[in-house]
């Protein structure tokens, strides 16, 4: 399937997600890869992230970019050339990637049980907002706070940083489609502005840091 969405949050920041429905064969076939990435490739066991990784090379070509134009720095965050900032995402059959003139962290996950049962290696004073009543509400919030969670550590990516100690997801309401979330670690103390959709049966979550 070509691109599944493609929009602007604002004038410089641009979202795009692709639905993996293509072999492999299509997708490579399809997308230009530097040496590194195509041993990166290789080395993958799993097809399903070896088409997760060429529909992201996809995507930065329906923004105007190719693979040659991306690289990673010592601790893996992707950056482009231009020095426009970039992250990326995907899980099963989707992918994302967030192109912005500031630092932004994206998170696409499915939404499954299973993040009730690990839900309290990730969440703290959450719980105080979080009711399990309706289920499928539940699993959406959680998959949110994690998404919101692993955006932020995205933009921050510095070792040591825990998504439960350090990173904290204001109150919020699905209908809201955004909150606010604070990271205090060491000297670092900063606030985020997080916003979230349904992507089919996955939760997208993107953030951005406040400025001022």
């Amino acid at each position: 399937m070509p691109l599944f969405k493609n929009y602007f949050f604002d004038s410089k920041t641009q979202i795009l997600v692709w639905k993996i429905t293509e072999t492999y064969d299509e997708l490579f076939n399809g997308v230009v890869l530097n040496m590194k990435n195509r041993e990166r490739l290789n080395g993958m066991k799993s097809e399903l992230h070896q088409r997760g990784f060429l529909s992201v090379r996809k995507l930065l070509q329906e923004a105007g970019y190719n693979d040659l134009e991306l690289y990673y720095d010592e601790f893996g965050k992707p950056n482009l050339k231009d020095g426009t900032f970039i992250s990326i995402t995907h899980s099963h059959e989707f992918s994302a990637i967030i192109i912005s003139d500031k630092p932004v962290g994206v998170d696409i996950e499915l939404y499954r049980e299973k993040i009730i049962r690990i839900a309290d290696k990730f969440i703290s004073s959450e719980a105080q907002f979080l009711t399990i009543d309706d289920k499928e509400a539940y699993i959406k919030k959680l998959t949110a706070i994690w998404g919101a969670k692993e955006a932020i550590f995205k933009i921050q990516n510095e070792r040591g940083i825990s998504f439960k100690k350090h990173i904290t997801v204001l109150p919020f309401e699905l209908q809201e489609i955004k909150t606010t979330a604070n990271l205090t670690f060491g000297a670092v103390q900063k606030q985020f502005h997080v916003f979230y959709e349904s992507v089919e049966n996955f939760g997208l979550v993107y953030a951005f840091e406040k400025e001022g």
